[in-house]
């Protein structure tokens, strides 16, 4: 079956064609980072008017990738939620439009359900089951996974999801939007050990998380140390330092919880570096296999869309004109995927 997704729900348009036999064929991905940069952060109101100029264009670019035509499509997917309501209108409305042109069933998808099996897309995927860390500037979840919709929340974040910490901080130090990044990239430069900034909730006995209070620690640091290039950098570091350790140990906990040992790691933070390098290193000395989606498919895409979706289309699906969104959506709600 060969499917057609669409990502748009926040900044990022995405759109990608899988095949469920030869697997993906074609993604593409506008980014909006340099349009909302001017602004510190994203404009919904932009961000859905930049979503119309793109999503047909790049529908044309992987078909045209592909070799194939609109004929060829055989269902469609979409991002339903969450995210931001109009962005998330752009994407389902013109998947309800296509579907009733070419007489095709649709689905809405999960938008974390996308990142949570974009590590399926590899080569060598992991076997279900395992424990994923979704961590995003929207999440940071613990969730045990059966199945292809069989979703157990083992932990969730209390305020800022780690992402959103990465953001708020590179905020905090002037660094500009899109601030995870730079925070990320400065923290290369930073002196190991100058400072040392607390780890929020890593012995609370429980799997969830609270980066909200790491913000003011990194504020106060910043307020008692000259701003100096090198002192940023040493103050990223120890910011990164804190979030990794908290998201290493708490997702080796969830391991030892559940008793399983497969870990995998989805979401735009998945891409640190050192987080990365964090939890192989876990890994090595716990016994346990971690997986990553390829860095590309960190970041919002349609190809993760694509896949779940056509992990959850039937020929004989939903074919109407209503195309629900859903701005607010908790992952555990989704109904398993029928065999």
């Amino acid at each position: 079956m060969l499917v057609l997704g669409i990502e748009s729900s926040c900044d990022e348009t995405g759109v990608a064609l899988y095949h469920t036999e030869r697997g993906l064929l074609a993604h593409a991905l506008h980014s909006q980072v340099a349009m909302h940069a001017e602004y510190g952060g994203v404009v919904p109101e932009l961000a859905s008017r930049d979503h119309i100029r793109r999503v047909l264009p790049l529908t044309r670019q992987v078909l045209h990738e592909a070799g194939c035509t609109l004929q060829d499509i055989e269902g469609i997917a979409y991002t339903e939620g969450p995210g931001l309501a109009g962005a998330l209108l752009v994407g389902a409305s013109v998947a309800a439009a296509l579907a009733f042109a070419l007489k095709l069933p649709t689905v809405g998808v999960h938008h974390l359900e996308g990142h949570l099996l974009a590590p399926l897309l590899e080569e060598n995927p992991p076997a279900f089951p395992f424990v994923a860390l979704l961590v995003s500037g929207g999440h940071s979840q613990l969730m045990e996974v059966t199945g292809i919709g069989q979703y157990a929340t083992l932990g969730d974040t209390l305020d800022d999801a780690a992402g959103e910490a990465f953001d708020k901080t590179a905020k905090l130090l002037g660094l500009g939007y899109p601030g995870g990044p730079a925070l990320s990239k400065l923290a290369l430069q930073g002196t190991p050990g100058r400072f040392k900034l607390p780890r929020p909730m890593l012995n609370s006995g429980d799997l969830n998380f609270s980066f909200s209070g790491l913000k003011t620690a990194v504020l106060t640091l910043a307020n008692q140390n000259q701003q100096d290039e090198q002192t940023r950098a040493d103050i990223c570091l120890a910011f990164q330092d804190a979030i990794v350790e908290v998201l290493t140990k708490k997702s080796v906990a969830a391991l030892k919880q559940t008793g399983l040992s497969r870990l995998v790691v989805a979401g735009g933070v998945g891409a640190n570096r050192q987080l990365r390098e964090g939890l192989s290193h876990a890994a090595g000395k716990k016994n346990f296999k971690v997986f990553y989606p390829k860095l590309e498919f960190c970041t919002d895409n349609g190809a993760m869309i694509a896949f779940a979706g056509a992990m959850r289309l039937r020929p004989e699906g939903r074919r109407t004109m209503n195309f629900p969104i859903k701005p607010r959506w908790d992952l555990a709600q989704l109904e398993a995927c029928p065999a």
